[in-house]
């Protein structure tokens, strides 16, 4: 999620000698949920620059922490040349990663943003007047799941046994007949596959069994089904 605010910044010859560290700050504006706030500094933030070079930098107005985002801040070219002055977090994503500000008024930004001196001969001040635009994109490590229901198809194979129309061959035991499939017996047992495909002929459709009572064969019948399932589901 990411969103845009334009900070004008009017009357610039009157921030200067406001001295190093003191700042001027947009109004606050919100992106991704956050709200965020950009100060600029006419004089610098760092004692050490002497107020050779103007500040800027966006902060975290929410009372949130280690919010993770990508910045944007450029200086516009205010006589529409498209020559805009950018310090992007952008273009550097993919080696060093979002930012973390980590509580309510952590900044991102650039202490040396702009030699002040440069600034007010450049076609950046128009009319005492500055633009600066910034850009902010929220990062989310939160993966978005989505929930597999639990496979059914044990039970559909389980299903099969019961259905008369799909069976292709028929196991007559003690006077009782059980029906099943031929590619599903095949699958689970190499003796079934060599009797169905290699020995049997093809319009046999039916097989005798004997020396085993029905209720036994009606188990054994059903096992190559369950396994079938179960495999599928792995």
């Amino acid at each position: 999620m990411s969103g845009s605010h334009e900070f004008v910044i009017k009357g610039y010859s009157l921030t200067k000698g406001m001295g190093i560290g003191k700042y001027i700050v947009s109004e606050t504006f919100i992106v991704g949920g956050f709200q965020w706030a950009i100060y600029f500094f006419p004089d610098g933030r760092d004692p050490k620059d002497n107020a050779a070079y103007v500040s800027v930098f966006v902060a975290l107005h929410s009372k949130s922490t280690n919010v993770r985002a990508l910045f944007d801040l450029t200086l516009l070219d205010l006589c529409k040349k498209g020559e805009h002055k950018v310090h992007s977090h952008f273009s550097h994503s993919l080696t060093i990663g979002p930012y973390t500000l980590i509580n309510h008024g952590s900044m991102w930004g650039y202490t040396r943003f702009f030699k002040r001196r440069h600034l007010e001969t450049s076609n950046f001040l128009k009319d005492d007047c500055l633009k600066i635009n910034c850009t902010i994109a929220i990062y989310s490590s939160q993966l978005n799941t989505i929930q597999v229901p639990e496979s059914d198809i044990g039970e559909h194979f389980g299903m099969l046994l019961e259905d008369e129309e799909s069976f292709d061959v028929t196991f007559s035991v003690g006077g009782e007949r059980f029906h099943a499939h031929k590619l599903v017996l095949a699958a689970r047992s190499t003796m079934f596959e060599t009797q169905f495909f290699n020995a049997m002929k093809k319009d046999d459709q039916e097989i005798v069994v004997i020396d085993m009572e029905p209720k036994v064969f009606k188990v054994s019948h059903s096992v190559p089904y369950k396994i079938a399932g179960l495999t599928a589901v792995r």
